[in-house]
């Protein structure tokens, strides 16, 4: 049984930073590329974060590059996205996705290359 569970996300001020946590249970995380994505009410689904299976790849949507940071700890079953100076457009939910691809070396911020979510978990940003 695999299932992806979100935790971190929380009401924070504008500047501020949150870590959210992306813990898988019923499988291995070692050999997948993994992603985050978000989700405002009304808006597209957006891609703003993956890494490859290896970690040596990863991508970001232009609109969080030098702001948010993905990293795996497969030790812990876990990955993250760091989350720095936060935004106002920022608010959205947020979730994290696995991909079965066996390509190694890279990953894609693309939707349909997923095939497991979370359930989510909200982040507000605001004064």
């Amino acid at each position: 049984q695999l299932q992806l569970v979100e935790s971190g996300g929380g009401l924070v001020q504008p500047g501020g930073s949150l870590r959210l946590s992306c813990t898988a249970t019923g499988l291995s995380l070692n050999n997948y590329a993994l992603g985050w994505f978000r989700q405002a009410p009304g808006k597209e689904r957006e891609g703003v974060a993956c890494i490859s299976i290896s970690g040596g790849s990863t991508n970001y949507a232009d609109s969080v590059k030098g702001r948010f940071t993905i990293s795996r700890d497969n030790a812990k079953n876990t990955f993250y996205l760091q989350t720095n100076s936060l935004k106002p457009e920022d608010t959205a939910k947020y979730y994290c996705a696995l991909s079965i691809t066996t390509v190694q070396t890279i990953c894609r911020t693309m939707g349909n290359w997923y095939d497991y979510w979370g359930q989510g978990t909200q982040v507000t940003v605001s004064s």
